[in-house]
């Protein structure tokens, strides 16, 4: 590890602080409903919109109501985008002339787009028309990121409002997201990137000269466009099969930490942003803390595996100072792969600059737990403050139960019917995760897409299974993941994942809208202070360590062993 290394971690993060207290106040504003710098602008145009589509944005909802809504439009769009898929050969945009996706690609890709997860079991430049890429997935990144959003919001609702009925509308929610938060941040970062070098063009490729005399033809498309909100909608689908390793998605180190930016900025926002509209913002302070404290443990302890680099490398003859750079791009380095990879799988983001099955055991395993957390640190735009709100109410639970105060968050007692809603949702993952690996794990039909055996076989599925039900889209590397079976499983587990996780915890919404907030008292447990902070990371700590250590001792763990016995599988 280097200071210059330390120093690019810091100055992003500190980018990412700066940036997000002044979003979280304008989004504060916009999803109030109070007029801002760009209402003139779009105002008009929301007005239209909610005209076209005959929806009352004053009329609010109840958390089924929402929920149901959610529920419809999102339907919609897994349909859409599976017919625009299939039928991609025969429409126009697609001058690579590529043909229409097979059944289950076609099932996985719009389950991953929808579900905000953007796993990918194909190459992009040989399988998508620009069609595909713009109507469909590009769309679906705005539409997918706004639903994590508004559900966010919803919850942040109940917990301010006292003895209501409703949380909020989710199509004025998701509008509002859109139109005022996504895209004009896309287009800025979309025209940055198109000065830093990325493509944004119609064309399909151009042929260059090399500089060995030879020829090249390299695949071009609407690139920058799709990768603005790639990033801050915490989508992470890469144009190319290579993602963020590629150098028309990531050109240079300064591209990587803006990418980065773009990862962290919305998602950490929306922290401050609930300390706003909860009139409190030592709660999102608190929070903030929270994500930091973990996140920032996940990114040491990668980088420190990368750095120290392996024992098999060494004895091949390589300089063991340079780290482990296999898998990794030169112009990113050590500190900049694993800074991304701590990021991306932190975040519900997925894109990659770097081949995570390529680190060391170790330092593969910080991306896999931090999917396997719950991504709350800071998660997906909204659906990481909605995973982490679920953490809290669990936490004040508990505290109630050591210390003997009352449980309450932000005045709303917190009863049977909100830890039974909060329990169900965070055994979602652990079902979906292990379940679905353990049949991998023994069926034939799976263990043939294996690139690997032994530990490291087993990593690559938990991963896979892991990024898929987590909504986080990444991948380990070494699975042939285009195949009846993954395709479909994965595609359940994105669906399961994101839509079994948000019906509870809009349930917790419903019951707790209705209550009214107690004033604080002298057996209320304070909420905002370091007490409360390191009670959180010990509750997400050892309720992942609870359900995936063992699975975990038997894939990374092992293979970390055998590394340092000098043994190779």
């Amino acid at each position: 590890m280097t200071i210059v290394g330390w120093l690019q971690i810091l100055v992003t993060l500190l980018a990412v602080l700066a940036c997000s207290v002044p979003l979280g106040a304008l989004m504060a504003r916009v999803f109030s409903g109070e007029r801002t710098f760009l209402s003139p602008l779009l105002a008009p145009l929301e007005r239209g919109l909610y005209r076209l589509a005959g929806i009352d944005p004053g009329r609010e909802q109840s958390w089924a109501g929402y929920t149901l809504a959610m529920l419809a439009f999102n339907a919609c769009g897994f349909l859409l985008l599976y017919a625009l898929l299939r039928t991609q050969g025969q429409l126009p945009l697609n001058p690579q002339g590529f043909t229409g996706l097979a059944p289950d690609l076609a099932f996985n890709t719009a389950a991953s787009f929808v579900t905000n997860t953007n796993w990918q079991n194909y190459g992009g430049e040989t399988t998508m028309s620009h069609l595909s890429q713009m109507a469909g997935l590009t769309v679906q990144n705005f539409l997918s990121a706004a639903t994590g959003m508004a559900l966010a919001l919803a919850l942040v609702r109940a917990l301010s409002r006292s003895g209501a009925a409703t949380v909020g509308n989710f199509f004025t929610d998701m509008t509002r997201a859109t139109l005022y938060i996504l895209l004009p941040l896309a287009i800025l970062t979309g025209i940055a990137q198109v000065a830093m070098g990325t493509p944004q063009s119609f064309a399909a490729s151009t042929t260059v000269t090399t500089l060995e005399g030879g020829e090249q033809t390299l695949a071009l498309g609407p690139v920058a466009s799709q990768l603005a909100i790639k990033q801050l909608g915490t989508n992470g689908g890469g144009f190319y099969n290579a993602n963020s390793a590629h150098p028309y998605e990531n050109p240079s180190p300064l591209a990587n930490s803006l990418t980065i930016w773009q990862m962290l900025v919305v998602s950490t926002a929306f922290v401050f942003m609930f300390g706003h509209l909860v009139r409190d913002r030592r709660q999102g302070t608190a929070i903030l803390c929270v994500i930091a404290l973990l996140l920032l443990s996940g990114i040491a302890i990668a980088y420190w595996a990368e750095a120290v680099g392996t024992p098999v490398l060494a004895a091949a003859g390589l300089d063991p100072a340079g780290g482990n750079m296999e898998g990794k791009e030169v112009r990113f380095g050590i500190a900049g792969s694993a800074f991304f990879a701590a990021v991306t799988t932190g975040l519900s983001d997925g894109a990659v600059n770097a081949m995570h099955g390529s680190f060391t055991p170790i330092g593969g395993m910080v991306p896999m737990v931090l999917i396997m957390l719950g991504e709350i640190l800071p998660g997906g735009v909204g659906s990481g403050l909605y995973g982490i709100l679920v953490i809290a109410i669990v936490a004040v639970f508990v505290a109630g139960l050591m210390v003997g105060r009352t449980p309450e968050y932000l005045g709303k007692k917190i009863e049977a019917k909100e830890m039974k809603m909060a329990i169900l949702a965070i055994l979602v993952l652990p079902v979906a995760i292990l379940g679905f690996s353990s049949v991998s794990a023994v069926l034939p039909a799976a263990l043939s897409a294996l690139g690997n055996g032994g530990p490291h076989g087993l990593s690559e599925i938990y991963y896979a299974y892991s990024s898929a039900a987590g909504n986080n889209g990444s991948a380990f590397g070494g699975l042939s993941g285009n195949t009846p079976w993954w395709n479909t499983t994965l595609g359940l587990a994105m669906l399961i994942g994101r839509f079994a996780y948000i019906v509870p915890v809009m349930a917790i919404a419903g019951s707790l809208v209705g209550k009214t907030k107690l004033a604080p008292s002298s057996g209320t447990f304070p909420t905002h202070g370091p007490l409360f902070v390191g009670l959180m990371a010990g509750i997400i700590l050892i309720l992942g360590g609870l359900q995936f250590f063992p699975a975990l001792a038997l894939g990374p763990i092992a293979e970390q062993v055998q590394m340092l016995a000098g043994k190779t599988f």
